[in-house]
């Protein structure tokens, strides 16, 4: 379904700080080139219609101070619109809220790089969540959706099953991946000074243990 290495050397991911309006916070950032026209990228992020070919359906409203909703994940309030350069969104899940900036670069040769910025505030809770599980708790569930993404340009813009993707995420190749992907996200943990590079594997370990269905790593 997918070349594992490819698509983990396909994908940069980066870890850092961010003052916004709301506080200080952290920020998770993940990007891939796909080959299609800028245009064509932003109707497949936002176009209702088409987002379900690649990712979970969304109702609502999808303009400027309209509220939004992922089936069975989170919702929010579209709070910036640039097409067909940038969006920016609460991410609103489990009672928390934290932020998504999506912004898309033309690269030439009709290529376009898709850049998901996911921030959130610095707390005693989030923090807490951090050091027990890094940044890959959300950067992993980024990473499993640009691989939707990349299946349906790669494909003509088709349909992605999204059963054959929740199958393929459970097999050995998809296991893998999401252990080597965790893995890209540990060393960005190390390398923004957010952990040791002691406490940012056990976070790692963690993480993957979750998305794998594996039994979670002891303490101690």
């Amino acid at each position: 379904m997918i070349d594992v290495v490819q698509q983990i050397n396909a994908v940069r991911r980066q870890v850092g700080s961010r003052t916004i309006e709301a506080g200080e916070a952290r920020a998770v950032t993940i990007s891939q080139t796909y080959p299609a026209a800028v245009e064509d990228l932003w109707d497949a992020v936002t176009n209702q219609e088409r987002i379900p070919r690649w990712f979970s359906p969304v109702s609502g409203e999808l303009k400027l101070g309209g509220r939004y909703q992922v089936e069975g994940n989170a919702g929010g309030v579209v709070e910036r619109c640039d097409p067909p350069k940038s969006f920016a969104a609460t991410w609103e899940f489990n009672g928390q809220t934290s932020w998504i900036e999506v912004r898309l670069t033309p690269e030439g040769d009709g290529r376009t790089r898709f850049e998901l910025e996911h921030i959130a505030l610095v707390d005693e809770e989030g923090l807490a969540f951090w050091d027990l599980y890094g940044p890959g708790a959300v950067g992993l569930g980024w990473d499993l959706a640009l691989i939707g993404l990349t299946r349906h340009f790669a494909s003509g813009g088709e349909a992605v099953d999204p059963n054959a993707v929740e199958a393929w995420t459970m097999s050995d190749d998809g296991k893998r991946f999401v252990a080597e992907a965790s893995e890209r996200w540990r060393d960005a943990n190390v390398a923004a000074g957010f952990a040791t590079p002691e406490g940012a594997q056990a976070a790692a370990d963690r993480t993957t243990a979750f998305y794998t269905g594996a039994e979670a790593p002891q303490e101690g």
